[in-house]
C-alpha cells in the first residue's frame, strides 16, 4: 500500500515526495524556446495532481504510455492555488509492485446495505411481471458482483467503484419520493427504467486499471448493450407482456433525452419523461459534489471550470461561511465607547454608549444574526439615501 496519497499533499507543501500513481493522461508538449517536457496528470484513489517534467524527458517519453504505472520522484508545490509536481525521475512499475486498489477510487458507502435497498425497492413492486424481470436480473451472481463494483461513467459521475450502485439507489430514491408527488406516474415502471438504465455500464467499461472504454463499450455504447441483456433476461419470461416490453426499451433509449446526448428517440411517456430528469439532476448533483471535495483546499468559494457542466460553481455553504462573517453581539451591560467612537463624534459618546442598558440586553440575548439577517444587514449599509431639500 502507497504512503502517500493525492489527497495529503497540504501536509507535504514544496517537499520532495517518492511515490506510485497511475498516468491518467500523458501529453508531450513545447517549451516557448521549443524543447519538450511532458505534461502528466496523475491519480491515485484520492483523486488526480497535476505533473510536470522539464528537464531530462527524452528517455522517458518513451517508457512508459498513459494508463500505466509509475514511481515519480518530484517537488509538491501550489501554482495559482491549485497543486502540481515538477518531476525529477520517473520509471514504469512492475507488475509484482502494483496494488490495484491504492488506485481506483471507491464509493465510500456499504455497497452491500445499498444492493439491500435495491432488494427492499424490488420487494415493494406490486406488478408482478416487472417485479420478475428484476428478479431474473438480480438472481444472476456474477451480474450481481459486477453491479456492485461498477463506475456510472468514466469521468462525468460517480466515476469510481461503486459508482453505479450508488447512483442507482439515489436514483430510486428521487423515483420513489418524486412518484408519489405525480400519481400519474407508474412507480414500478419508473423504477425498473432506473434499475435498467446503465446496466449496460458493467460491459461498457473496464475499471481494472483506470476506468476506461473497452471495445464493445466504443463500438455499441452501453444502451445497445442494455437491450441485448433485456432480451436476454425476457426470453426466461414466457408470457411476458408485449407492451411492457416496449415500454422498457423505450425507457432505455430515451434517457439521455436529447439526440444529440445519444438517445435515439426523445422521452414520450410520463415515467420516461421522468427518468431523464431525474437521471441527469442525481448526475449533475454528484458531479458539483465530487468538484467541490475535490477543490476544498481553495480558499475561494468559487471552482474552476467544470467543463461537463460547461460553468464554474460556487459552493453556497464556503461562500456563506466566509462572505457573511459578522461582529459578535455587544456585551450584556452598558458598554465602553471605543477610542475611536469617540474621536469619530468629537470626542463625545457615541451612540451605543448611550443605549439604555435594557436594551442593550435585550440585544444581548437575542444571539447572533441569522445569515440572511446579515445579508439584510449588509445591503443596509451599502443603501444610498437621496438628499432632499
Amino acid at each position: 500500500m502507497k504512503d502517500f496519497y493525492i489527497c495529503d499533499c497540504a501536509r507535504l507543501e514544496n517537499q520532495t515526495i517518492t511515490s506510485h500513481f497511475v498516468v491518467a493522461v500523458k501529453q508531450v508538449k513545447s517549451k516557448k524556446n521549443g524543447e519538450l517536457y511532458l505534461s502528466l496528470i496523475l491519480a491515485d484513489r484520492s483523486g488526480q495532481l497535476q505533473a510536470n517534467m522539464w528537464d531530462n524527458v527524452g528517455d522517458a517519453i518513451s517508457n512508459f504510455d498513459q494508463d500505466d504505472f509509475i514511481k515519480v520522484k518530484g517537488i509538491l508545490h501550489k501554482y495559482n492555488g491549485r497543486w502540481q509536481m515538477t518531476v525529477h525521475k520517473i520509471r514504469k512499475l512492475g507488475e509484482s509492485e502494483i496494488d490495484y486498489s491504492d488506485y481506483l477510487p471507491k464509493t465510500s458507502k456499504d455497497v452491500d446495505k445499498l444492493w439491500q435497498t435495491v432488494c427492499d425497492y424490488v420487494a415493494s413492486f406490486q406488478n408482478p411481471w416487472l417485479k420478475s424481470l428484476l428478479e431474473a436480473f438480480m438472481a444472476d451472481e456474477a451480474l450481481v458482483a459486477a453491479y456492485k463494483n461498477a463506475p456510472a461513467a468514466k469521468t462525468l459521475h460517480h466515476a469510481f467503484v461503486g459508482g453505479l450502485l450508488d447512483h442507482v439507489v439515489s436514483l430510486f430514491n428521487v423515483c420513489d419520493l418524486a412518484s408519489r408527488n405525480y400519481p400519474q406516474v407508474n412507480r414500478d415502471l419508473l423504477l425498473a427504467g432506473a434499475f435498467l438504465h446503465d446496466i449496460g455500464k458493467l460491459h461498457e467499461l473496464s475499471y481494472q486499471r483506470s476506468i476506461t472504454y473497452t471495445t464493445k463499450g466504443q463500438l455499441l455504447g452501453h444502451m445497445i448493450i442494455e437491450l441485448e441483456m433485456l432480451h436476454e433476461k425476457l426470453a426466461g419470461l414466457s408470457g411476458f407482456p408485449a407492451e411492457l416490453k416496449i415500454l422498457l426499451e423505450h425507457l432505455i433509449i430515451s434517457h439521455h433525452g436529447q439526440y444529440e446526448f445519444g438517445s435515439p428517440k426523445l422521452p414520450m411517456f410520463p415515467e420516461a419523461l421522468m427518468l431523464h430528469y431525474l437521471d441527469d439532476l442525481d448526475s449533475k448533483m454528484e458531479a458539483m459534489r465530487a468538484q467541490f471535495e475535490r477543490e476544498a483546499d481553495l480558499e475561494t468559494p468559487w471552482t474552476s471550470y467544470n467543463p461537463s457542466l460547461a460553468r464554474p460553481l460556487l459552493n453556497t455553504q464556503k461562500f456563506l461561511e466566509k462572505g457573511l462573517e459578522t461582529p459578535k453581539p455587544a456585551a450584556a451591560g452598558n458598554p465602553t465607547p471605543s477610542p475611536v467612537a469617540e474621536e469619530e463624534n468629537d470626542g463625545e459618546p457615541s451612540k451605543a454608549a448611550e443605549q439604555p442598558e435594557a436594551e442593550t440586553v435585550a440585544v444581548a440575548e437575542k444571539g447572533a444574526p441569522t445569515a440572511f439577517e446579515a445579508l439584510q444587514r449588509k445591503f443596509e449599509s451599502h443603501k444610498v439615501t437621496p438628499k432632499t431639500n
